[in-house]
């Protein structure tokens, strides 16, 4: 029983990598081609707009990526040379940094979403499969119920 629902286990995330690795590849593409955005550049313009202020830290943006500080350094850099982000200290203490969202930051993120978000739609219906859908719909789900609690208590920690 244990060994049959280990091997379900696996094969449940075998098919969600193999699935997202085949989207996310495409979405990519999409983006680039639409707005010249990589799927890191749309992400981290979508964290800043949703930011109060539209900023965040460096560490705090680094988590919510999931990327390495030097990853992060480089990715914001080359933003930052195609001023769609800013890089200042943090106002309230001085140390450290924060990414800034510039105008033409937010310019493009508005012009990317709707293709993007039709291109979402257009790869789920087009290249995956009814299981792959159902297992990158659970992550989803998952995954944004976590990142909706974070969201809340950093919220409820700042008031």
């Amino acid at each position: 029983m244990t060994e049959s629902m280990d091997h379900e286990r696996m094969a449940g995330w075998r098919a969600y990598i193999e699935a997202s690795q085949r989207l996310f590849t495409q979405l990519e593409e999409d983006l680039r081609a639409d707005r010249g955005l990589s799927f890191a550049d749309y992400h981290v313009l979508v964290l800043l707009a949703e930011a109060p202020g539209q900023r965040l830290r460096m560490g705090e943006l680094a988590g919510r990526l999931v990327f390495s500080p030097s990853r992060l350094t480089y990715q914001i850099t080359s933003m930052q040379r195609r001023g769609l982000v800013a890089r200042q200290s943090c106002p309230q203490d001085g140390r450290g940094s924060e990414a800034v969202l510039t105008a033409a930051g937010l310019l493009a993120l508005r012009e990317a979403a709707p293709g993007h978000l039709a291109s979402v739609r257009r790869h789920l219906m087009d290249d995956l499969d009814d299981v792959e859908v159902a297992t990158l719909t659970r992550v989803f789900e998952r995954l944004g119920r976590r990142l909706r609690a974070d969201r809340d208590a950093s919220s409820t920690q700042s008031d």
